[in-house]
């Protein structure tokens, strides 16, 4: 049965998934402190030589350095999506994007510029990019509150780790699939697969009650 999530876009449960709550210890971002939602939180990043665990937010930027960006939060959740679209929009296999408060992107340097790009259906999607070097640093799609960041322009890219695999009907054949992660043929039930905390703040830019 379709279902709808809340970024707008139809979805249908994958049967082998599994609910996200039931790994969270296993994925992204190595969580060290939380001071609650909606403040700062200061992640656990492992440094290049795989050791030691550092105290910092995550930060990341694009290509020439002109824009720079701090993540004053965990996200919401890290997407893989294998989708035509991203598949095309980065000339790779798939994309990870970081979902996250637009309000929790701080902008350290730099303006990136919006870009409409053409989607599928007629539809467009924002990419924000380095007016200088054109790195995309993220998106917008339905949502205005919610940003889709790059993972791949963190400066540690290794801090973040998928916690779903989306659009796998179009996955290449050669890259294999993790079965300890949840994976979904098109899209999933948000409320069914976000931790109870990530809920909570969609709620908030939601207006839910």
């Amino acid at each position: 049965m379709g279902l709808r999530s809340p970024l707008g876009v139809d979805v249908r449960r994958h049967p082998r998934a599994r609910p996200l709550a039931s790994r969270r210890s296993q994925v992204r971002v190595h969580s060290r402190r939380s001071r609650g939602i909606g403040r700062e939180i200061e992640c656990g990043i492992r440094s290049p030589s795989g050791g030691e665990i550092l105290n910092a937010p995550l930060e990341g930027g694009c290509a020439c350095g002109a824009v720079r960006y701090r993540l004053t939060s965990d996200p919401l959740i890290v997407h893989c999506c294998h989708c035509l679209n991203c598949q095309r929009q980065t000339g790779s296999a798939f994309v990870i994007n970081i979902l996250i408060e637009t309000d929790r992107v701080e902008l350290l340097a730099g303006e990136p510029q919006p870009v409409s790009v053409p989607r599928s259906g007629g539809k467009k999607q924002k990419i924000w990019r380095c007016p200088t070097c054109q790195t995309a640093v993220f998106s917008e799609y339905t949502r205005l509150q919610i940003r889709f960041v790059r993972a791949g322009t963190l400066d540690e890219p290794a801090a973040v780790a998928p916690d779903v695999h989306i659009f796998t009907r179009s996955k290449v054949p050669w890259v294999t699939l993790p079965d300890s992660v949840p994976a979904f043929e098109v899209y999933y039930d948000t409320k069914k697969l976000w931790p109870a905390a990530s809920l909570e703040r969609l709620d908030v830019l939601t207006g839910a009650k």
